[in-house]
């Protein structure tokens, strides 16, 4: 399935360009073949906490070379992050949700309701592919409820559905605790108008599951793929919807995709029905061994992979480049997975 000629090069080292740390990688490809990665720029150390920009660099000749980092959103000493962008192929419009919190509010202290502020979400866009992006504007009260506490967008791309009854909507993988049972829960927040309002979708219906990413399937339907914290099975979970998002139901384990807790990236091949694509450090002890994997029957069986980075490796987006190779961008390292952002690209023996 894929050829044997591996490419990868590094887009962002910890400790360059202004911030002490590069993390939370995500991807896009434009209406005019542009390919932007994401990022968040942590200015002062690694932690999900404090002073965080959300970065972005463009490259306009298939990845070969790639413009200096720009800063999308920076609240100084605060934390602007979790990028999930998606292109409205209808539009070209590059619309990015994100959250913010106070720099001094850590995870903890947002889920015991003992913080300063809360999580909020986000949207910034632009119309000229990515060279203007429209001041981020908050969109909270339209996507988390109110006894919700901790909140992420992605981290990753969301998709636009292309066949069937909800052909057009704009969709978003996303997360949130609710407060009383501090349990997480998966869920989708879309929108039918070309990104003008954003409405929550419907949540997993199951606990133990929190940042995912969505794929369409067949028969008009969508593919959830989560992060999973169940103690007995190391493994990503899965749930469908044939609604556009609005109903998750047979949430279950997929054995198949070991995880040692950790954010992983799926998408589908364009007009190659039934191949997926999923990226992850593939396995069940510990944050290593960045795994790209493909499947020709919509995630029911993953019978070809090629190892990215068989050391420190974490999380990561998919996309699929304007020549038809997949693009993974992934977090990795020599001695822990957080020392550089690096991209890979593979070509594919067939989509057959």
């Amino acid at each position: 399935m894929f050829k044997p000629d591996l490419k990868q090069f590094i887009l962002w080292s910890s400790g360059g360009d202004g911030y002490d740390a590069y993390r939370i990688p995500a991807l896009a490809v434009t209406n005019d073949k542009s390919i932007l990665a994401f990022c968040e720029g942590r200015k002062h150390h690694r932690g999900d906490a404090g002073d965080i920009a959300l970065l972005v660099k463009r490259s306009t000749d298939g990845g070969a070379t790639w413009s200096d980092q720009r800063i999308i959103w920076d609240d100084p000493e605060h934390t602007c992050g979790n990028p999930a962008p998606v292109v409205d192929r209808q539009t070209g419009v590059i619309h990015l949700l994100m959250t913010w919190n106070r720099g001094d509010d850590h995870e903890r202290d947002i889920i015991a309701g003992s913080s300063h502020d809360t999580r909020r979400v986000f949207l910034a866009s632009s119309a000229d592919d990515c060279i203007i992006w429209r001041e981020p504007e908050e969109i909270t009260s339209a996507v988390k409820q109110n006894d919700w506490t901790w909140y992420a967008t992605g981290p990753g791309h969301g998709i636009q559905i292309q066949r069937g009854e909800y052909a057009g909507r704009l969709v978003i993988p996303c997360d949130h605790i609710e407060a009383g049972s501090n349990d997480y829960y998966s869920h989708i927040v879309y929108s039918d108008d070309n990104g003008a309002t954003w409405r929550l979708g419907g949540r997993s219906p199951q606990p133990q599951v929190n940042e995912c990413e969505v794929v369409e399937i067949d028969g008009g339907r969508l593919l959830l793929n989560m992060r999973s914290y169940l103690p007995d099975v190391r493994a990503r979970q899965v749930a469908i919807s044939a609604d556009g998002g609005l109903v998750w139901t047979g949430q279950r384990s997929d054995s198949q995709l070991i995880e040692p807790i950790c954010q992983a990236s799926i998408i589908d091949y364009p007009n190659a029905n039934g191949l997926l694509l999923f990226a992850n450090p593939a396995s069940a002890i510990e944050r290593v061994n960045m795994t790209l994997r493909a499947s020709l029957d919509y995630g029911e069986t993953w019978r070809s992979q090629v190892t990215l980075h068989s050391g420190p490796s974490a999380y990561s987006d998919l996309a699929i480049a304007p020549d038809g190779r997949v693009l993974c961008l992934y977090e990795g390292g020599a001695r822990h997975p957080y020392e550089f952002l690096r991209l890979a690209s593979v070509a594919l023996e067939s989509t057959r």
